[in-house]
This record gives C-alpha cells, structure tokens and sequence, in this order.
C-alpha cells in the first residue's frame, strides 16, 4: 500500500485476528462493519462468507476458491456487486505435477491418499481433475475425507491401512489451519506430502506447488488502491492465479531418506535446507 501512496497519514487499517477459531469470523466482520470502514478485505472462503453476511453496501476484497460457485460473485469478468479480487483456483493440471513429482521422488509409488474437505469450494473438481492425473500415470488414488480437526488421526491411519506410499493435501481452511498437525502426521508414518500451499512445505510437508500466496496478496492491495480512489467492486473483474511456485523442502526429504533429482532442484522455486 506504501507502494501505491498509502501511508499511516492517508490509511488506516483495522485488524482483527481469530486466532485460527473460524465460529469467531461472523463477530470479527460484524465490528469491522460498525466502524464503517472504507474497504474490508478477507483471504479466505470462510472469511469472505463472514463480510458477505455483514454487509452488502461495503466494498469486499477477496481472496477465495472458486468465487462463482461459492456465489461471492455473479461472474469472474463481472462481479454484480460488493465483492471482487482475487482466486485461488487452481488449473487441473497443476494436479498432474503433484503426482509426477511425488513419482520422481518415489519412482515406485503406485497408490497416493487425497487429503480433502469435499464441501470446500472447489474440492470435488480437484478430485476430479487428481483422479484423471492418476489414471493418466498409473497411480491409484485413496480419498482421505477430513472436515474438522480431530479426524486427521483416523484420516492418517486410514491412509496407512490403504498403503498409500504419498499423500496429496487439497486446499481447504481445516487442511491450512492443521498444517501442523498433518506435517507431524506425515512424519510419523514416514509419508511424503505435497500441497498447493507454500506454507505446508514450511511447516515441513516434502513439497508444495501452487499459486504464490505473496503475488496474491500484493495485487489484492492493488485492488484497495482502486476502490479507494473510487472504483466499483462490480466493475473490477476477479484475477486468477499467474505465479506457481514449486517448493523443495530438503530437511525433510533428508528425514524421510529420499533423493532430490538435481533436475527437480533446479526447477524449484525455493529449497529450504534447515
């Protein structure tokens, strides 16, 4: 914002933290709401859903999967009404690269677990899109359903039972929160992970491809910028991902005793090594 001529003596932004308590979303909107603010931006679908339902006169910009089906907006090109920015929607060959490179890392896997929320936005078409990945390379895929926090350790030992050599971690708001609890999940029945999201890899998953988060959230600034200085919601079109980052985390393919390829090395965006 700084970039864009914002500073503290033009702008003034309005936090509010949940502390990873999604039911506490609806309260946090509604306050933002009765301070009549210029613009409340949100990154997720729970947290676009929660600004959606306080207000339909304040501008909205979102970060979110799957905006039209999750009926945040009319259509991609024109939003209708309050809301606009960006989507995290992934192509259907991004799921293609998520086996190829677990099979690069393990040459011999032929069954891989999809970790997935099925009523997140999105979820039944990144199935659809992983399966058809799978058939094309000869994996057999075991769909490992979670929906709330306590059922990542049945979800695992489900897995396990299935023999699945690898595990495919979707997006979803319960998957993000519990990065942690899976990265540790994985550890223990030594299962190499791979997920859109960045930040599964930092928390120690083996690998993560997908739109870049940082990217996003800078163009989401972009859009406050317009909305400011006087633009509508409904005329700004949503903007899909044009990033993806490939990241390479060698702690814990070192952990799990598996190889690298320098050919994979090189086509990593960010390796990390401790």
């Amino acid at each position: 914002m700084r970039e864009l001529g914002w500073t503290e003596r033009n702008f003034v932004l309005e936090a509010r933290y949940i502390e990873g308590r999604i039911d506490r979303l609806p309260g946090a909107a509604a306050e933002l709401v009765g301070l009549n603010v210029d613009v409340i931006i949100a990154g997720s679908n729970a947290s676009v859903a929660a600004a959606k339902q306080a207000t339909t006169t304040i501008p909205i910009v979102m970060m979110a999967n799957d905006p039209v089906g999750s009926g945040f907006v009319e259509t991609l090109a024109r939003p209708g009404g309050n809301i606009t920015g960006l989507s995290y929607d992934i192509i259907p060959d991004t799921f293609v690269k998520h086996i190829e490179f677990l099979k690069e890392v393990v040459p011999r896997i032929s069954r891989v677990a999809v970790l997935w929320d099925p009523t997140f936005p999105g979820g039944k078409a990144y199935w659809k899109a992983t399966q058809d990945a799978g058939q094309r390379l000869g994996v057999s895929l075991h769909s490992a359903e979670v929906q709330f926090t306590d059922e990542f350790g049945a979800a695992f030992a489900t897995v396990v039972r299935e023999r699945a050599g690898g595990v495919v971690v979707f997006p979803s708001d319960v998957n993000f929160l519990a990065r942690t609890q899976i990265v540790v999940l994985a550890a223990r029945y030594r299962l190499p992970t791979t997920s859109p999201a960045g930040e599964h890899a930092a928390a120690g998953s083996l690998m993560s491809y997908g739109a870049n988060v940082v990217h996003i959230v800078r163009r989401a600034a972009g859009y406050i910028d317009r909305i400011l200085r006087g633009a509508k919601p409904a005329d700004l079109p949503v903007e899909q991902p044009t990033k993806y980052d490939l990241v390479i985390n060698l702690k814990t393919a070192k952990d799990l005793g598996l190889t690298i390829s320098p050919s994979l090395l090189l086509q990593a965006d960010q390796v990390i090594e401790y």
